[in-house]
């Protein structure tokens, strides 16, 4: 057993695509985590999703035994976190699991606007950082520009950071170095009564739901009986474990020190993440602060192509639910699409992610109905409801206004793109609030409405910056807005799965595009349809798709010609009035794809 004084707790944070996993992999080799047989990239992210887009998704965690130069032993548990804005919930609790970050910067790109939002979250939690400036091995890698920038924008001093690359192993031990001198060990007394705090848990196939914990006092170990405060429930443990990063059985875990235990809990909601776990003969008075749940944001319908795939996308959501406890849905039916699901995501990439994982675990065609935020609408009566799906907004004479959700945006940009990113964050309906430069780098504060920004802002950001700005936000809350429902009628027919929330200054103009859109999707029938916008019963915008029509006049010719003309073409007229009463218009799946790619400007 080694002393709390030698345990290292640190997390490892930074910007999408600066190195975070491959600084973690060049450690767990360092420190003989893993042989060199064993060694693979991106070793600590284990879904394939995770690897072949090279991000990681799930925090993962790893403990490992370092000899410093001086002959000390050492543990070291790193927390490699996910560096996208959507997973942000598991890069906070991860913090406060852990006494310092070891921050990464790419020298060749600089701070971007991840990188500012991460640091934040560890200075909140008290966090000692070391800063570390990655990919020193390419041309392009300026250290000088880099220091400034961590100290211009983030505010750190910049004497402590070490120059490294992971791709080489460059630097490595001087990190290790770092690591030992300046991050503090962990406070907490063996002695003490058991105080645990709950950091994570997933569902294993084999020994049900694995709990990741960070012992603060005390110590835990196999066969001992606890309790989960928040649910006030005994558990007997079966296992106590480390990952390094193979899951590795010990006897007990001390304070200072972060590993897993399984209890034979078979249901995830019973582990709620940030709960505090103590000795059921020795409990606690007070629990540890926890964390707030993670809310989902963004929200869509997802339909199965084939209708018989009913039952599997059920059973596909029911277990991808057992592992990201943030992922929510619930039944709903569609009268176009038919039977699917609303689902509760927080932000694109994690509905991106998931409708990947469903498709590609699940062999599941799905149809994503448009992303939508939840508007919260105020009733004439004083009721206020929470509004995911657009087709279920009351009656306008009921509503006495609605609110939608607000964004602050953080937009890191080299200059010379600041004037079209200003223009896009206008037109998105945007307010300027902050404006500041790190030598020929902007850093733009916006606040805008969420759903301007779910649909295609971050593609259109990157595109007319060539990829060079990155963008974060944080929500800040709800804020009324001048807000319509806008209908879509095929054939007089309301289609709900196209209906959506838009402001009232934009609804023209989407209407139209929507129009033009499945005018051109929807294929022809012996009739003529209607293709209509509507707020209320307003029709804005409206389109015709011609029908087929047959020639009945060709053979025709001689005298009293035109009567008879006259009376073949009212009784195709008459036919085709009739078929347009009775036929159903099919509308392809391309159509509403396409209606969903249709840029939001």
């Amino acid at each position: 057993m080694s002393s709390i004084q030698n345990i290292r707790n640190f997390a490892i944070i930074a910007h999408i695509d600066h190195g975070k996993s491959t600084i973690a992999d060049r450690i767990i080799h360092k420190c003989g985590g893993l042989s060199d047989r064993e060694m693979k990239a991106q070793v600590l992210d284990s879904m394939d999703i995770e690897r072949e887009r090279g991000i990681t998704i799930k925090a993962q965690t790893v403990k490992l035994n370092y000899k410093s130069k001086s002959g000390k032993e050492y543990i070291l548990n790193i927390i490699d976190t996910p560096g996208h804005v959507d997973f942000s919930y598991e890069v906070s609790r991860s913090l406060y699991a852990c006494e310092g970050s070891i921050l990464i910067v790419d020298s060749t790109q600089g701070v971007e606007a991840q990188t500012l939002a991460n640091v934040y979250q560890a200075l909140d939690s008290n966090h000692e950082i070391i800063p570390i400036l990655n990919k020193i091995d390419l041309p392009a890698s300026d250290l000088e520009k880099s220091n400034k920038q961590i100290e211009d924008v983030i505010g750190i001093d910049t004497k402590n950071s070490v120059p490294c690359s992971g791709k080489t192993g460059e630097g490595i031990d001087e990190i290790l170095e770092k690591i030992i001198e300046l991050l503090p060990s962990p406070k907490g007394d063996l002695n003490e009564k058991l105080k645990c705090l709950l950091v994570d848990s997933w569902y294993d196939a084999y020994l049900g739901v694995v709990i990741l914990v960070r012992i603060i006092d005390g110590k835990i170990k196999k066969n001992m009986r606890i309790k989960m405060m928040s649910s006030n429930k005994d558990y007997n443990i079966e296992k106590v474990g480390v990952f390094t990063p193979k899951a590795e059985d010990v006897k007990e875990l001390n304070a200072g020190e972060i590993g897993f235990i399984t209890t034979g809990i078979k249901e995830l909601s019973e582990t709620k993440v940030g709960d505090t776990i103590c000795d059921t003969n020795d409990p606690l008075n007070v629990a540890l602060p926890g964390f707030k749940p993670s809310k989902p944001v963004v929200f869509c319908g997802l339909f199965p192509v084939d209708s018989s795939e009913y039952q599997k996308l059920k059973d596909g959501l029911a277990k991808l639910k057992l592992n990201d406890a943030s992922f929510t849905f619930e039944a709903e039916t569609s009268s176009a699409l038919g039977l699917g699901f609303r689902c509760g995501f927080l932000g694109l990439l994690h509905l991106e992610i998931v409708t990947e994982r469903l498709e590609r675990e699940f062999d599941i065609n799905l149809l994503t109905t448009t992303p939508g935020v939840v508007y919260k609408v105020h009733m004439n009566n004083g009721e206020v409801k929470n509004l995911q799906n657009p087709s279920n907004l009351p009656e306008p004479n009921f509503i006495k206004f609605i609110e939608e959700p607000w964004i602050k945006a953080t937009i890191i940009t080299p200059d010379q793109y600041l004037g079209a990113i200003m223009k896009l964050c206008q037109n998105k309906r945007g307010v300027q609030t902050n404006l500041s430069y790190s030598g020929n780098r902007a850093v733009v504060n916006y606040e805008i409405p969420l759903n301007e920004v779910v649909f295609d802002f971050n593609d259109r950001l990157k595109s007319m910056t060539s990829g060079y700005a990155s963008f974060d936000y944080e929500i800040i809350g709800h804020k009324e807005g001048d807000l319509v429902k806008m209908g879509i009628l095929v054939n007089s027919e309301p289609v709900d799965a196209l209906a959506m929330m838009v402001h009232k200054e934009f609804a023209q103009s989407v209407g139209r595009e929507v129009c033009e859109k499945l005018k051109d999707l929807i294929p022809r029938h012996n009739f003529m349809i209607p293709v209509q916008a509507a707020i209320g019963g307003k029709i804005i915008a409206r389109e015709t798709i011609k029908g087929f029509k047959k020639d009945v006049l060709t053979k025709i010719h001689g005298g009293g010609a035109r009567d008879r003309k006259r009376k073949l073409l009212d009784k195709q007229k008459r036919g085709k009035s009739r078929s347009k009463q009775f036929g159903k218009v099919e509308i392809p799946q391309e159509a509403f794809i396409g209606v969903l790619r249709i840029n939001k400007d």
